[in-house]
């Protein structure tokens, strides 16, 4: 007879002990670790003497079954997932509550279902009623795609095992799903792991593309076991700040392309509309030139993004200084002040400091150091850089600026928005094709020079 007995797991990495604990021995993280009941048939452990079934086995030259991709007709969607939704995949999709998951996924099945796939959107979450009425102001009620409010696991793939097999299938959300043979409560590690492992063994063997919506916790990462972003093929990442009209999905895995690719969307009244030149939107519109506001050219996986990077310095009263950061990394800001305080002689120490990516896009890339530090030395000694400049380089603790990869994307994407000059690590002419005045830097305190400054005037 089946016993159930308790075992405690660590949500961050599925680790498995006998009794809890504050800190996990398999990661490190403290507090992730939960209890849940666990059904123990009895059985010795190991396969025994029964022998299983054999499995076909073959070639990898065999061409694949079904279409290669199913192109969603959104760009910046195809774009993220690198070409389209591939049959049989699971894709698991996070993000704040209210930025926008449950309308970019409706939006995404009217489209794919407007045509001539065969869709079914599951809501754990929501009424019929709900749905319908943002489904008409989205535009897509006429599509042809089928709905279910339903959160018992079974019930679902028992709907779906009756009928042909969906080509996508989505799932809002896997916290709400729950399978009858456990005991504990939705949203635990228990039910979210055995409720995904079962919709990915559908996705495989039917071929159908299962989509997930995943809840993030406070620190932004996707709720629940950390396993569960193993177990699926690809995980997109929904960002975007409330005081600002744009959304960015981004790739963080994929099996089936690259990662760190985005997707730009726009959030209109009628639901999110794409955005084919994010650098316009990023992008801050003066008609006079203000120090410590530095363009930066980076790339987003492929795409070449132009991006303000607002810096201020002011005189500090307090023993310890501010660091404020917003879109960047605190870490990497603390690294450029010491350098800068170091290899020039900068007074920073008892400044504080304030950084800004303006438009709240958040920046991860190192190629980011140079723009940084010539947003902080324009800010403190006063003088604005000029207008029409870009800057980009890699800043070494020696001082030195490190070449970045893809420089002549980044000229390319400033000169069709009217930029005419760079500021940039040694490119040479092989990789700079593009008509822009660029000025090579190989050390930082070539920065002082362009501003005409010398430490001992700050």
């Amino acid at each position: 007879m089946a016993k159930t007995h308790a075992q405690f797991v660590c949500n961050s990495c599925g680790a498995l002990t006998r009794k809890w604990q504050g800190r996990c021995d398999g990661c490190g993280e403290w507090n992730s670790i939960t209890e849940e009941q666990s059904i123990s048939s009895g059985a010795p452990k190991g396969l025994g003497g029964k022998k299983g079934r054999v499995i076909e086995l073959t070639d990898l030259s065999g061409p694949p079954r079904g279409a290669e991709r199913h192109t969603t007709g959104i760009a910046e969607m195809d774009r993220t997932l690198g070409g389209g939704i591939v049959p049989g995949s699971a894709i698991l999709v996070g993000g704040d509550p209210g930025i926008g998951k449950s309308t970019l996924l409706l939006q995404l099945t009217g489209s794919l279902a407007r045509s001539g796939m065969n869709c079914v959107y599951i809501s754990g979450e929501e009424a019929a009623d709900q749905v319908k009425m943002r489904a008409r102001r989205l535009g897509v009620q006429q599509a042809e795609v089928r709905f279910g409010a339903e959160t018992n696991l079974r019930d679902i793939l028992t709907t779906l095992d009756g009928e042909k097999a969906p080509d996508i299938l989505i799932i809002d959300s896997i916290q709400t799903m729950f399978l009858d043979s456990l005991d504990s409560a939705p949203g635990t590690v228990s039910q979210v792991r055995a409720s995904s492992q079962e919709l990915i063994r559908f996705a495989k063997s039917r071929g159908t593309a299962v989509i997930l919506v995943g809840h993030v916790t406070k620190d932004g990462q996707i709720a629940g076991p950390r396993v569960l972003e193993h177990m699926v093929d690809t995980v997109l990442y929904f960002e975007g700040d409330r005081g600002h009209q744009f959304r960015i999905l981004r790739a963080v895995k994929n099996r089936f392309g690259g990662t760190d690719e985005i997707g730009v969307f726009e959030m209109t009244g009628e639901g999110l509309m794409e955005v084919p030149n994010p650098s316009s939107l990023f992008l801050t519109s003066r008609d006079e030139d203000i120090p410590g506001a530095v363009v930066f050219a980076g790339m987003e996986g492929t795409r070449p993004v132009l991006v303000e990077i607002e810096a201020l310095v002011a005189p500090s009263p307090a023993a310890n200084p501010r660091r404020a950061v917003v879109g960047w990394d605190s870490a990497r800001l603390a690294m450029i002040l010491a350098v800068l305080d170091a290899r020039l002689g900068l007074g920073f120490g008892s400044s504080d400091v304030y950084l800004n990516v303006a438009g709240g896009l958040k920046i991860s890339e190192p190629a980011a150091d140079l723009a940084v530090a010539a947003a902080l030395i324009s800010s403190i000694s006063g003088k604005p850089l000029k207008s029409g400049t870009i800057v980009f380089g890699e800043l070494a603790l020696s001082g030195e600026i490190r070449p970045v990869s893809q420089a002549d994307a980044r000229l390319k994407e400033a000169s069709k928005l009217g930029f005419d000059a760079a500021i940039s690590p040694k490119i040479g002419k092989k990789g700079n094709k593009q008509k822009m005045v660029t000025n090579e830097m190989a050390k930082v305190i070539d920065l002082l020079n362009l501003f005409e400054i010398t430490s001992k005037d700050l």
